[in-house]
Formats: structure tokens, C-alpha cells, sequence
């Protein structure tokens, strides 16, 4: 939202300095990353491996709910460092070839990435101008302002999503956040292959840019934070290093693909057909999620095995 925002602002310079500001202000956070990054204290699994086992419950005493909740994650944290060392190295790879449920979890953590990604969201949030522009919005200034709007949109509805999780589950907000991008990727492809060249229909851009807030909306509100979220809580964690780990590359892959692929994808087959796409990707999202994805709220990590072999 903040890059929108210093975009928005640093438009109005001369062009040969605008685009250049925009970059370096990129600068800043990584700034503040790194300083950051100095505080943070070490993994405590990777304290218990090292035999720091008082450094590992003090991290965990900080982050954890209760001091009975942060001994019993640092008796796991023993119990799978005792195994890993016994068992001289590629346990977690041994369960994932004979274990159905942990095979489950790992599929749904890979196919959650996949899902999240192929939507197509980075299309809307990289090439937003660009896509409105197609849709008849004219005005260079306008076109940055509307990407502020889907900034404080994307935003305000991840603050939703943390404050509906654990109140309404994981798997209904996911249905909805499926379910609204489909809808809102159908209108949008609807709008170009009905409309697409006209310029200056205020009535038609109002449509595409409703269209577009819509589905960064939703998936803001579901897709966008749940999947870290659902990925994360039912790996075990003689699995979370590996399965985070393959999860990320996943995410960010079809990130790539998905950004590298846009501009000569609506050249190939129009920007109706590239949303019609995306959208029909995020109805099979909606599928897995109903078919496949049990409700994790208030489940002990513990149970995540035998929910995800019984399922």
C-alpha cells in the first residue's frame, strides 16, 4: 500500500527522475528489514539442536500464549531433534513416501501455493494501471490514484481476514475469498470482451475498476494471508522446515510465471481471455478447498496427521 501511495506521489515529477525516485524508495523498508533481522532472536528448534535448550525455552516463554503451552512446544521441539538425530538424517523425507497423511498435508500445502498465485492476483497488483487503461481509464494520475485504492483495499481486508479467522475458520473464509474471485475475475473478462478499446465510458471503467477491487478484496480477505496460515499449522514439525521450505518455492515460481507471462498472454488471447483464465483456475481453487481442505480452527498440531489421513 505504501509503494502505491509513494508512487502516487513521485508521479508528478519529471519522467526521467519519477521512475527512478519510485525504485530507490525501495530502499527504505529493506533498511528497516535489516535492523530488524539484528533483534530477532535464533530459531529455538535450532537452539535445541545446538543444545541450548535454556535459549530455546526463553524464545519460546516470549512467544508463546502461556509458559505450560511454550513447555510443551519445546518438548516436541526435544522429541523431533532426538528423532532427526537417531535417525541419522532424512526422516521427514522417509515419512513423506510412506505415510498417506503426511503426504495429504504436503500436497495441500503445495497445491494451497499454487492456488494463491495462479489467480493471477500479481497480474492486478503489478499491471493494475495497465489493465484499467485497457478497460477505457484515461488519466495517468488517476489510473496511479485507483492503484492507491486497491492498496488501502488489500490492506484493510487482510485486517479483516485476522480478525475473522479464528472467529469463522480457515475453510469458510476460503470458500468466500474463492468464490468472490471468480465472480469478480468473470465480471472483469466480461467487461473487456464486452467493452474492451472504449475509452472515456465512465460507466464501463467505473465496472472495471469495481471489478478489480472486488477480487483483491476477497482474496485479501481469504487466499492472500490463509494460505501461510493453513500451510503453516498443519505441517509437523519434523516436516516444517522442508514443507515451508517447498511451499515458498511453489508460491513464489507461479509468482514469477504469472508476472513474466501476463503482457504476452492477453497478446495471445486477449485480456477477456486471460481474466476467463485466471477465473476458471480459481473455481478449481474453489473445488480443492471444498473437496479436499478440512477445517483446521482450534486444532492441536497433533491432530493434523490422523484430520488429514481420515479426510
Amino acid at each position: 500500500m505504501l509503494s502505491y501511495v509513494s508512487n502516487f506521489a513521485f508521479s508528478t515529477l519529471p519522467a526521467h527522475l519519477s521512475w527512478r525516485l519510485m525504485f530507490a524508495a525501495g530502499v527504505v523498508p529493506t533498511v528497516f528489514l535489516a535492523a530488524g533481522v539484528l533483534t530477532m532472536p535464533e530459531s529455538p528448534r535450532w537452539l535445541a539442536m545446538k543444545g541450548r535448550t535454556d535459549e530455546a525455552k526463553a524464545v519460546l516463554d516470549r512467544t508463546s500464549d502461556t509458559l505450560a503451552e511454550s513447555q510443551q512446544r519445546l518438548l516436541e521441539i526435544q522429541e523431533v531433534v532426538d528423532t532427526d538425530s537417531n535417525g541419522a538424517g532424512g526422516g521427514a523425507w522417509k515419512e513423506v513416501a510412506t505415510k498417506a497423511g503426511v503426504r495429504r498435508v504436503l500436497a495441500t500445502v503445495l497445491a494451497l501455493q499454487f492456488f494463491q498465485q495462479a489467480s493471477g492476483i500479481d497480474s492486478v497488483v503489478l499491471y493494475g494501471p495497465r489493465v484499467l487503461a485497457m478497460a477505457g481509464v484515461t488519466s495517468n494520475t488517476l489510473l496511479l490514484g485507483l492503484n492507491v485504492l486497491f492498496g488501502v483495499a488489500k490492506a484493510g481486508s487482510i485486517l479483516i481476514a485476522m480478525v475473522l479467522a479464528d472467529r469463522v475458520g480457515r475453510r469458510p473464509l476460503l470458500l468466500v475469498s474463492a468464490g468472490g474471485m471468480t465472480a469478480s475475475l468473470l465480471v472483469l473478462g466480461s467487461v473487456f470482451a464486452a467493452f474492451g478499446g472504449a475509452k472515456d465510458d465512465a460507466v464501463v471503467a467505473a465496472v472495471a475498476v469495481a471489478a478489480v477491487v472486488a477480487f483483491v478484496c476477497t482474496f485479501s480477505v481469504g487466499f492472500g494471508p490463509l494460505a501461510w496460515v493453513y500451510s503453516s499449522e498443519i505441517l509437523p514439525l519434523r516436516l516444517r522446515g522442508q514443507g515451508a521450505g517447498l511451499g515458498t518455492a511453489m508460491n513464489r515460481v507461479m509468482s514469477g510465471i504469472v508476472t513474466m507471462t501476463f503482457i504476452s498472454l492477453y497478446g495471445a488471447i486477449t485480456m477477456a481471455g486471460t481474466f476467463y483464465l485466471y477465473a476458471a483456475v480459481t473455481a478449481a481453487s474453489f473445488v480443492f478447498i471444498y473437496t479436499c481442505l478440512p477445517e483446521t480452527r482450534g486444532r492441536n498440531l497433533e491432530d493434523m496427521e490422523q484430520l488429514f489421513r481420515t479426510k
